[in-house]
């Protein structure tokens, strides 16, 4: 049995832009022939902007699905979940979190990476993340032969099910940014509300000015809140991705975020 991953663009997700596409596409060629006047002209313009942006969206998002897929060229999806696994390290008996697990690939590949470990994955799985489910990631698990190891769950980044330092490394990847109306930094500093101390954390994100304000005033404050060897790899020159990758796809603010507590 093959592990399913799935996609980060979910197909649903795909689909809705399109079809949300075309009729903003059809709405403006009707307003251009069918309309006169100032609420034509008007019409026109709210309908030729969103077509045009509809199809960016579109573009975008297709490259985007292209480049996430498992069973695609460039597999990028595996190559940035490695390549965070790679950075958490958990002690023999020890355990990691991973948040917003979605399918579970990086909650298995820090299985995978340490045998003596254990690891736990949350998630909410909203709808618009349909495809992905708890039983998914317990059917991955299995696949890849590490399901003893792991245990996934229901939880929210904006308020985790788990007392102060409760793991020995905490992850994520692709998760923050996501999550709208609530302040990003809070976001992360609740991940690492449950770390150990003497604990690592690797947090991959948009790690970008526009989502988390000045990032090293920010690092300055995680350092003079007790945590140790905080740093900033930027992953889009070589390191999960190309530079060329990494604009083509907007992921150009790509970071991990490494330290211990």
């Amino acid at each position: 049995m093959k592990p399913n991953y799935k996609n980060w663009v979910p197909k649903g997700m795909l689909w809705g832009i399109y079809a949300a596409t075309g009729l903003a596409v059809i709405l403006f060629v009707w307003a251009v022939t069918s309309l006169a006047g100032i609420w034509g002209l008007v019409l026109d313009g709210i309908f030729g902007l969103l077509s045009v942006a509809g199809l960016f969206g579109a573009v975008t998002m297709t490259r985007l699905y292209k480049a996430f897929s498992y069973e695609g060229k460039t597999r990028l999806s595996e190559r940035i979940i490695e390549g965070t696994a790679s950075y958490v390290t958990i002690p023999a008996g020890g355990t990691g979190l991973d948040v917003g697990c979605g399918s579970g690939a990086l909650t298995i590949a820090c299985a995978k990476r340490n045998p003596e470990a254990k690891m736990v994955g949350v998630d909410r799985w909203g709808i618009e993340y349909s495809s992905f489910s708890q039983a998914l990631c317990e059917e991955n698990a299995k696949a890849e032969g590490v399901a003893e190891k792991i245990e996934f769950r229901q939880g929210d980044a904006r308020k985790l099910p788990f007392e102060d330092e409760t793991f020995d490394a905490v992850t994520s990847n692709y998760v923050y940014h996501n999550i709208n109306g609530i302040d990003r930094r809070k976001l992360l500093e609740e991940t690492l509300r449950v770390l150990k101390k003497g604990g690592t954390f690797a947090i991959h994100d948009l790690l970008s000015p526009s989502y988390y304000g000045d990032l090293e005033t920010w690092m300055e404050e995680l350092r003079k809140a007790g945590y140790e060897k905080v740093e900033l790899i930027d992953t889009t020159q070589g390191k999960f991705m190309t530079a060329e990758e990494a604009k083509k796809l907007w992921l150009k603010g790509s970071k991990l975020l490494l330290g211990q507590k």
